[in-house]
């Protein structure tokens, strides 16, 4: 059964390509045994991290290594921006190309919950929203002055627990849940708390479809 669905998608989605000169058979045996292939290929990595939530008939998977490149990534970006405005540099080309390669903008859906986002425009559902949050600039806007513009000369992430426990991996989604710092040209640290979800498109590439940023909660005595 597992085979038949995974057959079914495979051919759904054009994932493999047939000659149009093989017969039915032929076609169905080739596709089942790359099928069999890409599955093996899977497994293998599945078994490698000891994975456990794969979903079944998944045909690519995300590692551990491409999330925490993913993330530092991120982190790097947003210093980046502030390092171009501050030089002179054209930081807003350079933000909106990050838009596009970190995100999900240009593919499908994104979920962005920035960390100083609030009222009507506390959830930002396109590309123009993001943009504005990190650099300010739009009047639909106001309140942004752009978080990436501070600048930051300095961001590290981690992730809850030891050895990725803070990240969760199912075939092309991976979530994680931790903190990134940011310093500032003073030296001041500020920790946030964040969540990520990163979808791997056909390219190979992580993008992320959900951005969840908060400042750490303080009971007042």
């Amino acid at each position: 059964m597992k085979i038949r669905k995974t057959l079914f998608l495979a051919l759904v989605t054009g994932t493999f390509l047939i000659s149009c000169n093989q017969s039915k058979e032929e076609k169905k045996e080739e596709v089942k045994n790359q099928v069999t292939k890409t599955s093996d290929e899977v497994q293998k990595v599945i078994d490698e991290l000891g994975l456990v939530y794969v979903e079944e008939g998944a045909q690519t998977i995300i590692t551990y290594e491409e999330v925490n490149k993913a993330q530092q990534d991120w982190c790097d970006a947003l210093v980046k921006i502030g390092k171009l405005k501050e030089e002179g540099g054209d930081y807003k080309a350079f933000a909106e190309q990050v838009l596009s390669d970190a995100y999900n903008y240009d593919y499908g859906k994104v979920f962005f919950k920035p960390t100083l986002a609030y009222g009507d425009q506390t959830f930002r559902n396109d590309k123009k929203g993001a943009l504005a949050y990190f650099i300010g600039g739009d009047a639909d806007y106001p309140n942004d002055k752009g978080f990436a513009l501070t600048p930051w000369v300095k961001a590290r992430y981690d992730n809850a627990g030891k050895n990725n426990e803070g990240i969760q991996i199912y075939g092309s989604i991976a979530i994680t849940m931790g903190n990134v710092w940011v310093t500032d040209k003073n030296g001041k640290e500020v920790m946030v708390d964040k969540t990520w979800v990163f979808k791997k498109g056909k390219d190979g590439k992580l993008r992320i479809i959900v951005h969840k940023s908060s400042l750490p909660f303080s009971p007042t005595k």
